[in-house]
């Protein structure tokens, strides 16, 4: 018997190096998916703003606040709904729904302007593609590798933005914005086809069907009721409110930062496309490196507090600078500042239950989407309030006597965002500890009672006592219970 024993022990190992490198071939997936759609959006960086500046004039900036504020109230209301759908009829579909519906409005650019506003703000009822790929992620992964793949996948988003700006730049300049409409139109094609024909299923099929046996309720899917039961659970309230205090200034800084550069700090095109270069290089080595060490040497809480502090120094920076030199330097702190949604990411997975992993990160991501309206009307706005014109073409030397403020704070919405990620640095600090909510949570079953054991008969992880489901947590549920 003993001649066998090493026999079954390399059968072990190599099983286990098998499911190893299945699971790595399949977050390749989820890279190649998030890597394609942004690549795509990141080539039209240049004609986007073009087209701004030619459909609307006048404040060009509160306009596309607008815009953006109607797809991310969409996305706000749709995400739960996705994400809780997802959990029961699996991943890959409701993927292939969100890059198609995302990519959508890329042709339209060129075919008819309107129509393609009009596309992207509808849009935003499927703009949660990370909601869904961060499901997906979790559920081909172990715990312990969650954070690290967390972090591929958002450093895959800064990767799709190291090239991608320059190509269009480049294109743009030597055959025209259409050409560049064109590759991107091509590129999201070959992102849809490689969902359809590529990705597998992640969601496993067993837990596909006895979620069948518990379909959703509707106000499982209502955003305002997901809110309202947020109410009800400090934790999940604590990471919401840190979730919305730190996405709602790098909302309306992605949506107004690079015409910034080029009005106010006069970066030329080519210094914006190497700015953008640095910062997506930079951000890579920061989720790819720096990120997996800090989650196995501070913990989670740590890591997105640090973001937070990140976060915070480049957006006064930012807000006080006003030479080029000064931008550049900026932009490496905005780099590390990369790490706190994955951290966040990372927080809420460890704690959510494997059949609520979909509803989780769509919650996030609906509050992300509602930040993604509210980010760039609110910095629009500020930078209007403030006379500081981002209209493209006007001159420096052109501006008015009473517009010279901006020497003294260039740029005022960049320190509104500083204040508003203080207040997410607060109440990040008061989120606890996972041993903590277990605590919470063995309280709540131990108040369930009898009635949640005779649910545990029925075998599934949705079974609650109808009479208790207030009492007990909808989303950050111990994945060991």
């Amino acid at each position: 018997m003993a001649a066998f024993t090493p026999h079954r022990a390399s059968d072990s190992e190599n099983c286990s190096s098998s499911n190893v490198q299945q699971r790595l071939q399949q977050v390749t997936h989820a890279v190649v998916v998030i890597f394609l759609e942004f690549f795509a959006w990141g080539l039209l960086t240049t004609p986007m703003l073009t087209v701004l500046r030619d459909v609307f004039p006048q404040h060009t900036f509160l306009m596309n606040g607008l815009v953006q504020g109607v797809k991310g109230f969409l996305s706000f209301l749709s995400a739960p709904l996705i994400g809780a759908l997802s959990d029961i009829w699996g991943r890959k579909s409701f993927l292939l729904m969100t890059v198609f519906f995302t990519c959508a409005p890329i042709p339209f650019m060129k075919i008819s302007p309107w129509w393609y506003f009009a596309l992207i703000s509808v849009s935003g009822i499927f703009a949660v593609t990370f909601s869904v790929i961060f499901a997906y992620v979790a559920d081909i992964t172990e715990e312990h590798e969650r954070s690290t793949a967390y972090g591929l996948v958002s450093a895959t988003f800064a990767a799709s933005l190291v090239t991608s700006p320059a190509i269009g730049v480049y294109l743009s300049g030597q055959y025209g914005d259409s050409l560049v409409v064109l590759v991107a139109t091509v590129i999201a094609v070959a992102d849809i086809a490689f969902v359809f024909f590529v990705v597998p299923e992640s969601l496993p099929d067993k837990m596909r069907l006895t979620s069948w046996g518990f379909p959703i309720s509707w106000e499982q899917a209502d955003p305002f009721a997901s809110l309202r039961r947020v109410g009800k659970d400090t934790t999940v309230l604590l990471i919401c409110v840190t979730v919305f205090l730190s996405y709602l200034p790098e909302a309306g800084q992605y949506s107004s930062f690079f015409l910034y550069l080029r009005q106010v700090i006069e970066f030329s095109p080519a210094a914006i496309t190497g700015f953008i270069a640095m910062v997506g290089i930079l951000s890579i080595v920061a989720q790819t490196v720096f990120f997996g060490v800090l989650m196995r040497t501070i913990g989670k809480k740590n890591t997105v507090l640090l973001g937070l502090a990140f976060q915070l120094f480049q957006l006064v920076w930012y807000g006080f600078g006003s030479e080029p030199w000064m931008m550049w330097a900026a932009g490496t702190v905005a780099a590390m500042s990369s790490i706190t949604f994955p951290a966040i990411s990372a927080l809420v997975s460890h704690s959510a239950s494997p059949d609520q992993q979909g509803v989780a990160q769509g919650m996030i991501t609906g509050i992300r989407g509602l930040c993604n309206g509210l980010g760039p009307a609110l910095y629009g706005f500020i930078f209007f309030l403030f006379n500081v014109e981002l209209n493209e073409g006007e001159p420096m030397a052109g501006r008015s006597t009473a517009s010279t403020q901006k020497l003294v704070v260039p740029g005022p919405p960049f320190l509104f965002g500083a204040c508003s990620v203080i207040f997410a640095l607060v109440v990040a600090f008061f989120i606890p500890e996972r041993h903590q909510l277990a605590e919470v949570k063995t309280c709540t079953a131990n108040k369930a009672g009898s009635s949640s054991a005779a649910h545990a008969q029925n075998g599934s992880p949705l079974a609650v006592p109808i009479s208790d489901t207030e009492d007990l947590e909808p989303l950050l549920q111990d994945s060991v219970m």
